[in-house]
């Protein structure tokens, strides 16, 4: 089992995190898509990373807004696992973001049909 983070350690983890947060004892962060296809895609490409972890975030979809929330249920907190998943989630979103066609393009696309 992981050893659970003082709150302490786990402020100066998420240090080196871009826009996480503790909220209620967990790992926390919100990302906005385009669409609700474009969300719900973000979340099928956290499936493998979870999985290969076994550790699985708690996931929240509406529309085009999801948010996040991570927490070693076995160690009763935070642990290395959860700010090794975050870095992945990350990872995971910048990446999805680079293959996304601007707005501009998606409208040049969609009129050009």
């Amino acid at each position: 089992m992981q050893r659970r983070f003082s709150v302490g350690e786990a402020r100066k983890e998420l240090r080196g995190l871009h826009g996480w947060r503790l909220k209620k004892g967990k790992l926390h962060k919100e990302y906005k898509f385009r669409s609700f296809n474009e969300a719900i895609a973000f979340i099928n490409r956290l499936r493998p990373i979870a999985n290969a972890m076994n550790h699985h975030p708690e996931l929240h979809n509406v529309y085009d807004k999801v948010a996040i929330d991570l927490v070693t249920h076995d160690a009763g907190g935070l642990t290395s696992l959860d700010f090794e998943l975050a870095r992945k989630i990350d990872s995971a979103a910048r990446a999805q973001m680079l293959r996304l066609p601007s707005p501009s393009a998606a409208r040049r696309q969609t009129s050009s049909r």
